[in-house]
């Protein structure tokens, strides 16, 4: 008889990513700032740089930030864009 070995553990079809919330863009930076990976490594709200980071909406901003990461969710977007900042996603590289 013939053995077909099991399949162990889940792979999620989506890339792991680090995530920060507006509450904490709201702690750690002042208005005007500049808010991309090696900014958010400086304050520690991100543990490495490989890992591509998304901003969530959870927490409320009220200053103008730049931000500058991976990814951010529709609601983060509208915030950071109604406090008067800007939001560019970071591209990915294809080789």
């Amino acid at each position: 008889m013939l053995s077909i070995p099991k399949a162990r553990g889940f792979t999620s079809p989506h890339p792991r990513m680090q995530v920060v919330n507006l509450r904490k863009l709201e702690k750690a930076f002042e208005a005007g700032a500049i808010v991309n990976p090696q900014e958010l490594l400086k304050h520690k709200l991100i543990q490495e740089l490989k890992t591509p980071i998304k901003i969530l909406g959870t927490g409320t901003l009220t200053k103008k930030l730049n931000v500058t990461v991976h990814a951010a969710s529709d609601s983060a977007k509208n915030a950071i864009i109604k406090a008067g900042g800007t939001f560019e996603p970071i591209k990915k590289n294809k080789k």
